[in-house]
């Protein structure tokens, strides 16, 4: 059997498992032959289309050039591809769940979606998730039949974050929108509510972000670069309000749970962010009224407060450069509203 080198990197993002990077050296003794059939011989559950597809949307490369499906690889040649995930045993089913359309055609959607929706099946929520509304909304399209687990996806937010998500509806529209993602060239900025004060107007947070070893559940700053994944949040402040500031985040990357885990990491976790610390009074005075008063925006907003406002991205086939922006959504409005009357009533005094 002749031998060869395999190198598959996993993204440990937010789009983590969404799709995967794979390397082949190919060995001295190969024979001519096409990159398609080579491609689907050595990645497990992956058919000849689906590698096609990966190709006509230039996710292939050849020693750092694109090429198309009948390329004929040769000894030594370095392949680099980039696949959306392989399908699933098992398969989410269609439920009838309202969507918020922001924008639509035939290659995407894209989705404003409410805080308190799932965005793909597992851990315990295999109903009402946004996998499953697409499934029956796009239930037609053949991206959709394929007993996939997370059609359409190449990137996700967290079921208590709001805002926007963009969905590929054909193989090469999800390979052209994960190329994008992958790359970094996507355009993401979230508003977050977070406590404590800012000196600064803007700043930076590095950091390397992996799963805690304390707790599964949450994800954590290693001060040790050898451990977790390269992490950058640039952030500037767009509101203060004494205790809690309301800062715009822009990702450079995206991994889980980073805004949060970083926020938490300078001391700033996320306004009732329950996973991360923040839904504890962490500054402002001992009065009981005060108290009152945080424990009503606790209320209003039972979640961490962050919302995915723009997303932006270049049309798979057009190649328009797409900009989207949503409105907050009401508790965090709410909220806001309600810091901004304290805060004024504050200086006042």
């Amino acid at each position: 059997m002749l031998e060869e080198t395999i190198e598959t990197l996993n993204l440990e993002e937010e789009h983590s498992d969404l799709y995967e990077h794979f390397r082949f050296v190919v060995d001295k003794g190969q024979s001519l032959f096409r990159i398609d059939k080579y491609l689907t011989q050595r990645i497990e559950n992956i058919s000849r289309s689906k590698v096609q597809s990966a190709a006509e949307a230039g996710n292939i490369l050849v020693n750092d050039k694109q090429v198309k499906s009948n390329y004929r690889i040769k000894p030594y040649d370095v392949i680099s591809i980039l696949m959306t995930f392989p399908p699933q045993e098992k398969e989410p089913i269609a439920e009838d769940i309202p969507l918020n359309i922001v924008y639509e055609d035939d290659d995407l959607l894209v989705i404003n979606k409410p805080a308190g929706m799932v965005v793909h099946p597992g851990h315990g929520n295999f109903n009402g998730t946004l996998i499953n509304a697409l499934m029956y909304y796009l239930k037609d399209e053949p991206l959709f039949k394929k007993g996939e687990m997370r059609p359409g996806l190449v990137h996700r937010i967290d079921k208590n974050t709001s805002g926007l998500l963009v969905v590929g509806k054909n193989e090469f529209a999800l390979n052209k929108l994960a190329k994008q993602f992958f790359d970094k060239t996507s355009e993401r900025k979230y508003l977050a509510l977070v406590w404590g004060y800012f000196d600064e107007k803007e700043g930076t947070i590095v950091g390397n972000i992996g799963r805690s070893p304390k707790d599964k559940l949450k994800m954590t700053v290693f001060s040790d670069n050898e451990l977790g994944k390269h992490a950058v949040t640039h952030y500037k402040i767009v509101e203060q309000f004494n205790y809690v500031t309301l800062v715009e985040c822009i990702l450079e990357t995206g991994r889980t749970h980073q805004i949060r885990v970083h926020f938490e990491h300078i001391k700033h976790p996320l306004f009732n962010d329950e996973r991360y610390g923040g839904n504890e009074i962490l500054k402002g005075t001992t009065f009981s009224k005060y108290k009152q008063f945080v424990n009503n925006c606790f209320n209003i907003i039972p979640r961490h407060a962050l919302h995915a406002k723009t997303l932006g991205f270049v049309h798979p086939r057009t190649g328009e450069k797409m900009v989207f922006e949503s409105e907050l959504p009401t508790d965090m409005v709410e909220v806001l509203d309600k810091w901004r009357r304290y805060s004024i009533n504050q200086s006042e005094m």
